[in-house]
């Protein structure tokens, strides 16, 4: 039986990229994909519609309000056509969403309920991944791994879950404690979690979060608190 399968794409001011991305996912594979604008003063949002997108704005500013949003415009659709498998990836193009079907093939053939795509175990692109983005990740695996019992090798953004287990998960996170919140619940829960090598390569633009020293900062003290914050419960 086919899997469901939704796409929720966060969005600012990604008007040089979307249109990629959303061209590069495999025809047929999805049942919809959801952009979440969020609060984008470009084209973006216009250009995502003529590409096919459903377009849902979300004004509160952060990839985590993004998020949430099109978890709630998932489980407000119609029984018949609430997704078996929600599929999260940036808009920037530096995932490439033609490797989605490695992606979800844990899911649908080896009852795996999240699946993360590891840039650091696949194939990237010289500079893809900056220094600071590299260390982070180093160091916030090791600490899952350490006060979980779980091991991966990135918090990457492209990934896949089942939508009944990332309902289980009770998300909160609104900014950029999303990613890790997701793989530390998991690990707490029990699931049954992989990694797939995905490739990666330089964005289009410049990133809101490792391009600046600010947003670098609240990023990774973001990142570790969560860490710290569901390791006491």
């Amino acid at each position: 039986m086919t899997p469901n399968i939704l796409v929720i794409i966060p969005v600012f001011n990604e008007e040089d990229s979307i249109s990629k991305v959303l061209a590069d996912i495999p025809h047929g594979l999805v049942s919809e994909t959801v952009v979440l604008d969020n609060g984008s003063t470009d084209s973006t949002p216009d250009v995502a519609r003529r590409c096919g997108a459903t377009v849902i704005s979300e004004s509160r500013r952060g990839y985590g309000y993004a998020c949430l949003k099109g978890i709630e415009y998932a489980g407000s659709k119609p029984q018949h056509d609430i997704p078996d498998i929600v599929v999260f990836l940036d808009g920037d193009y530096s995932d490439f969403p033609d490797e989605m079907p490695v992606l979800i093939k844990p899911i649908v053939e080896d009852g795996c309920d999240m699946v993360i795509g590891s840039r650091t175990a696949g194939k990237r692109e010289k500079g893809a991944l900056l220094p600071q983005a590299l260390f982070g990740n180093a160091l916030a695996t090791f600490l899952i791994k350490m006060l979980y019992g779980v091991r991966f090798t990135d918090l990457g953004p492209f990934r896949a879950i089942k939508f009944a287990r990332l309902l289980e998960l009770g998300m909160e996170d609104k900014t950029f404690g999303w990613t890790v919140e997701m793989q530390v619940k998991a690990a707490k829960m029990g699931f049954k979690c992989a990694e797939v090598p995905v490739s990666y390569r330089k964005r289009i633009g410049t990133s809101k979060i490792t391009g600046t020293l600010g947003g670098t900062m609240k990023a990774g003290y973001k990142i570790l608190w969560t860490i710290f914050k569901y390791s006491r419960y």
